[in-house]
């Protein structure tokens, strides 16, 4: 295997990886109800629903660097929705129950 096998191998697990990331949460984004985002004190459903699902759409549509301006701005939003907003809507939904 040479350097641009595994340079290329590398740039698609990374590619991958995003995507999935993205992709769990605009996913996991809508399984919340608005009201629960609004009990969290976060931004509101849609805008996260807009964030994450902007996110995705742009990392299937410019399936070119995940190193761009673009991707690495919706790789933190997603990853700032994983860490901070979904635990918050898992602890204001969980009480609910």
């Amino acid at each position: 295997m040479n350097i641009y096998e595994l340079q290329g191998t590398l740039f698609l697990v990374v590619l991958v990886v995003l995507l999935a990331i993205k992709g769990f949460a605009f996913i996991n984004s809508l399984t919340y109800s608005a009201e629960a985002y609004d009990a969290a004190g976060k931004l509101t459903k849609t805008a996260w629903c807009a964030i994450t699902g902007l996110g995705f759409a742009a990392q299937l549509i410019l399936l070119g660097s995940p190193l761009n301006i673009i991707s690495l701005a919706f790789t933190i939003a997603a990853l700032v929705y994983l860490a901070d907003v979904r635990p918050a809507l898992r602890e204001v939904t969980s009480h609910r129950r």
